[in-house]
């Protein structure tokens, strides 16, 4: 059974559509990236999206939060494509799975803001607005489906299970079509506990840099629609694996997240050298980018193509692996007969420690069409997920 991605709709901090992400990230342009004390106690950079987002109407007031905004707006991009969809197969023949790590969660950080300070809990609070499931019974309510809607919530895989999940939706039966992607947006809850962690950069983010000392948090949303149907791109392959070596720290071996990624070109009768540009996890920080670069050296060696989009977008976490996998597919889906790719930028030299990997400078490119593109994440606890699509045939 073939699986198609039929169309995209995404946003990222500093771009509002799949264009703009793409014409960005191959400027190596930072700008999204910005220096605030909004959800810290003192200022980080952070990717926040500060566009004018779509209002949630009354009817939908108890999921009326930033993340459902975010979802509203990136679903506006795919819209004729699930009419297309619905009135092919039938609402309830169309699923929804979203991964997200925060939901609405910054509802509730001002919630309780407001009962300290002034003993009076918001009128329009409701906890629906920081439930991990709201914005898959969001989207499927505003868009009256009657399919499967679900969330996953892996952390920073979150985005990336979705697919796997999507995929096994259709594989079944259960649905002829799957709204799927992922969504998340910053609050200080996740600020503040990646800083406990010390894992927040003090400046801008330095993926594979020398010195690399953290990451940027960011918001994001990707929506794709996966069906049955012809599309301009396959997913071929999905990896997923678990090495539960630490709460929060990665197997330093990778051995599992090798396993992840040689299972995605297994599936997709590749060899890793028919890969045209794989996109890192990259975070930035020490313990994984020394694992990451380990991993795909074994795997890849030092001549694909590769690099971490985290030092433009910042790290969206449970939207992470949408947002990655949406660059691969506008890379896929671009009349690009140079194959120009997207550039590791950290402002910075390179680790000359780490395993030789081939990280690609500003205004590289293949000097061909881009034909194949494989994914990482990584998520607590060592859960992983990569992901591999390429141009339909």
């Amino acid at each position: 059974m073939t699986f198609y991605l039929n169309d995209l709709g995404m946003l990222s901090a500093g771009a509002d559509n799949g264009t703009e992400v793409l014409n960005k990230l191959q400027a190596g342009d930072r700008s999204g990236l910005i220096l605030t004390d909004k959800f810290s106690s003192h200022p980080v950079y952070v990717g926040e999206i500060l566009i004018d987002l779509p209002t949630i109407d009354k009817k939908y007031s108890v999921y009326n939060c930033k993340n459902n905004q975010l979802l509203l707006a990136a679903l506006a991009q795919i819209q004729p494509t699930v009419d297309r969809m619905i009135k092919r197969f039938g609402a309830d023949r169309i699923a929804v799975v979203i991964g997200t790590s925060t939901s609405g969660v910054r509802n509730t950080e001002l919630a309780i803001h407001s009962v300290a300070e002034h003993n009076i809990k918001p009128a329009e609070f409701h906890y629906k607005q920081q439930q991990l499931a709201g914005g898959a019974d969001f989207l499927a309510h505003y868009l009256g489906l009657k399919g499967p809607a679900y969330v996953v919530s892996t952390a920073c895989s979150s985005s990336g299970k979705a697919f796997a999940s999507a995929r096994r939706l259709i594989s079944l039966g259960f649905c002829d079509a799957v709204i799927v992607g992922g969504v998340d947006t910053l609050c200080r809850y996740t600020v503040h506990g990646f800083k406990a962690l010390e894992s927040v950069s003090a400046g801008l983010c330095k993926p594979f840099g020398q010195h690399r000392d953290g990451i940027n948090l960011s918001e994001a949303a990707a929506l794709f629609v996966m069906s049955k149907e012809q599309g301009p791109v396959e997913l071929q392959g999905i990896g997923a694996s678990s090495d539960a070596y630490h709460f929060s720290a990665p197997d330093p071996q990778g051995t599992a997240v090798i396993s992840a990624m040689e299972t995605a070109l297994a599936e997709a009768n590749k060899e890793a050298g028919e890969i045209d540009y794989v996109n890192l996890h990259g975070t930035a920080t020490p313990l994984n980018d020394a694992m990451e670069s380990k991993a795909v050296n074994q795997v890849f060696g030092d001549n694909v193509a590769m690099s971490s989009s985290k030092g433009m977008t910042g790290h969206a976490l449970g939207a992470a692996a949408a947002l990655e996998l949406g660059i691969c597919w506008m890379l896929l889906t671009t009349d690009d007969k140079q194959g120009y790719l997207i550039p590791n930028i950290n402002d910075d030299s390179l680790d000359e420690d780490l395993p030789a990997i081939n990280l690609i400078k500003p205004k590289q490119s293949l000097q061909r069409t881009i034909n194949s593109c494989q994914s990482n994440s990584f998520a607590f606890g060592g859960n992983n997920i990569s992901l591999l699509i390429a141009r339909s045939c």
